[in-house]
């Protein structure tokens, strides 16, 4: 059965969701595409079983000389509007995988790389059950506005586009969950993760955040993913 997927840019400036499918999995019908601000973007033959991570690039744009496409924030690096490759951290992430087990949907919202613009996932209510568990999950919070000084990311032109995590920042393996840090009962919230959890409670804000971040759906709900909610 397919998945319908709804994208909405509520962003100021047109944004260019990028979509990266796991490996092994069937592929989503894009790999990238532009989403001005107003009309939705629908692709309704997500196939089942597909798994994979979607998010925003912007402050984009196409150069003269080259004709070579970028991004400030959450760029691929495939110098075109498809992608193909995986966006440049920090990027704010939904996360899917769909027709997982035991006839479930899991999806989130995750802040374990850093942020770069509000997001939110939600479910057609109208074709889900009442009382199936699903949820809105949503990490609206302006982090990169509230980002600290040494976790921020600047465009070229000194804007400000995205908050690395501390993971991101720094590369310790207490921070990113590794080495002798790689299992949850050593690996706890740090500080840095701290400050993305307490913005945007639903999202992972580090590597063993499951118990606060994770949901189900039953398989066979559509989704919608809102840019700037």
């Amino acid at each position: 059965m397919a998945t319908i997927f709804v994208f909405t840019n509520k962003c100021p400036e047109t944004i260019y969701p990028g979509v990266l499918t796991s490996p092994g999995k069937p592929a989503f019908p894009t790999s990238g595409f532009a989403l001005p601000p107003g009309p939705d973007a629908a692709f309704p033959s997500v196939p089942a079983g597909w798994s994979g991570r979607i998010w925003a690039r912007y402050h984009c744009a196409t150069d003269a000389a080259t004709g070579s496409f970028g991004c400030a924030s959450g760029d691929c690096g495939t110098g075109r509007v498809d992608c193909g490759a995986g966006g440049q951290a920090p990027s704010t992430l939904a996360e899917f995988t769909l027709s997982a087990h035991d006839g479930k949907d899991f999806y989130d919202i995750s802040n374990v790389d850093g942020f770069n613009v509000p997001l939110q996932t939600l479910y057609n209510k109208q074709i889900v059950p009442a009382g199936a568990g699903c949820a809105t999950v949503t990490c609206g919070a302006d982090i990169v506005r509230e980002c600290p000084p040494d976790l921020e990311v600047k465009a070229p032109d000194g804007a400000r586009v995205g908050c690395k995590s501390g993971c991101l920042a720094f590369n310790t393996d207490e921070l990113c969950c590794r080495g002798a840090y790689g299992t949850p009962d050593r690996c706890r919230p740090s500080g840095y993760s701290q400050f993305f959890k307490q913005r945007c409670p639903q999202a992972y804000s580090y590597a063993y955040d499951d118990g606060s971040s994770t949901f189900t759906c039953p398989t066979g709900a559509d989704y919608q993913i809102v840019f700037c909610p």
